[in-house]
């Protein structure tokens, strides 16, 4: 349903703000990272404050704010608002986007244009979970829930008609790329992998089908899903309470989780032991200050999504079809928005031709064409049809194309001689 406030607004009023990987680190990224405590308490923050069709996304490559708002200004405030990162350094950071530009940013993050590492489709199902937990919250609004299912089928049509998201390249098989690229693995080694979100669980399957990995250890701050997915992918788990016991065995040490602070640091470790640590969180879960301690290498999202191969020069060869097809959807989406915007004057113009069919005057003509009630509908069907096509165009005022409706009705219907 949508209301009246809703009809009158305009495209203009869509803002975007956030940042990404192409000017801040991991680390500023984390500052602004949401879990779903914070992102609750937004969206009830925002319906306070009477700001519409407030969505957030956040992942390890970006934090972005959409909504309906009289300015940027709104959205960045409300953001910041429950981030540990405050609001000087995210304008300082941030982009804005607005209107058709905000848009289209939006079809270009869900298609994997603007993902760290080209084509990422694990960014739609992080963008589907952000809209559906703002639609649960009763955040979203008919101009938002449109665009967002819009952008979705754009995605599918991309995944299902090029070779764009094609091949593997994601971070979770980037940490593997590095692990064989730089010879810093033997499939003999122990793992002790933690955190078994979907970047932790296809992070563990990758080891097993793409490195042969064996002697892998899960943990979880659940145990029960920890025991789950090892019990599914064949490998060992041990108590979430064990993890820097199991670290200090292990050869390998991968963490995926999303706890607000590093759960490892160079006080966790032997001076002396060879480590590989890959930290697939944001924020970062393993504190840096291990790249000091000599034996240890550590890698996060940002050192990973550097990775290159042949999947990704095959990739950009799709480009020019992906923008093809995302232009389609957009054309598709701005038609809806041109009619939703002309919602009450063709309810005007429905009426008024029912209510014509209903006149004595008019019923004294006898139309040929409108004697019975379902010849009468599917006329003022087609009145209204056109009527949406010449309001679509914009080649007229909205009042010509009315009267206009309304003459052709009357004209196009001769009288029974």
């Amino acid at each position: 349903m949508i209301t009246a406030a809703e009809n009158k607004m305009e495209i203009q009023q869509f803002h975007i703000a956030g940042i990404n990987y192409k000017k801040t680190d991991v680390t500023i990224r984390g500052k602004f990272a949401l879990n779903e405590t914070q992102y609750l308490s937004l969206l009830q923050k925002s319906a306070q404050q009477n700001i519409k069709n407030v969505f957030v996304l956040s992942t390890c490559n970006r934090t972005e704010i959409y909504g309906i708002a009289s300015s940027a200004k709104e959205l960045s405030n409300l953001l910041c608002s429950e981030t540990k990162g405050n609001l000087e350094i995210f304008e300082d950071l941030c982009y804005i986007k607005q209107g058709k530009d905000a848009v289209e940013h939006l079809f270009s993050v869900a298609s994997g244009l603007d993902s760290q590492i080209l084509g990422d489709y694990e960014i739609v199902g992080q963008l589907k979970n952000a809209i559906k937990f703002a639609k649960q919250n009763g955040s979203l609004g008919a101009f938002t829930e449109r665009l967002s299912n819009t952008v979705f089928e754009s995605s599918k049509a991309i995944k299902n008609k090029t070779f764009f998201s094609g091949g593997t390249v994601s971070v979770a098989f980037a940490a593997i790329q590095f692990l064989r690229l730089h010879r810093h693995y033997a499939p003999s080694q122990k793992v002790a992998l933690i955190g078994t979100g979907k970047i932790g669980k296809n992070t563990c399957k990758n080891l097993i089908d793409y490195l042969g990995f064996t002697d892998i250890t899960l943990l979880n701050r659940s145990d029960e899903k920890a025991e789950e997915i090892a019990q599914e992918l064949g490998v060992k788990f041990a108590a979430f309470s064990t993890y820097k016991e199991e670290v200090k065995k292990a050869d390998i040490i991968i963490v995926a989780t999303n706890a607000p602070e590093p759960i490892l640091s160079k006080e966790d470790f032997d001076k002396d032991s060879r480590k590989i640590l890959l930290d697939l969180s944001i924020p970062s879960n393993i504190h840096t200050n291990l790249k000091t301690l000599s034996n240890k290498i550590l890698v996060n999202v940002d050192d990973l999504s550097k990775m290159n191969d042949e999947t990704l020069k095959m990739r950009e060869c799709e480009i020019p079809k992906v923008k093809s097809i995302i232009k389609e959807y957009m054309d598709e989406f701005y038609d809806w928005y041109k009619m939703r915007k002309n919602a009450p004057i063709i309810r005007a113009a429905k009426k008024t031709l029912t209510d014509i069919n209903l006149c004595p005057w008019f019923q004294s003509l006898q139309p040929e064409t409108l004697a019975t009630e379902e010849q009468q509908a599917v006329a003022v069907q087609k009145a209204v049809k056109q009527l949406a096509v010449k309001l679509r165009s914009q080649q007229q005022t909205v009042g010509c194309s009315y009267i206009e409706t309304l003459h052709d009705f009357i004209a196009h219907h001769p009288i029974k001689q």
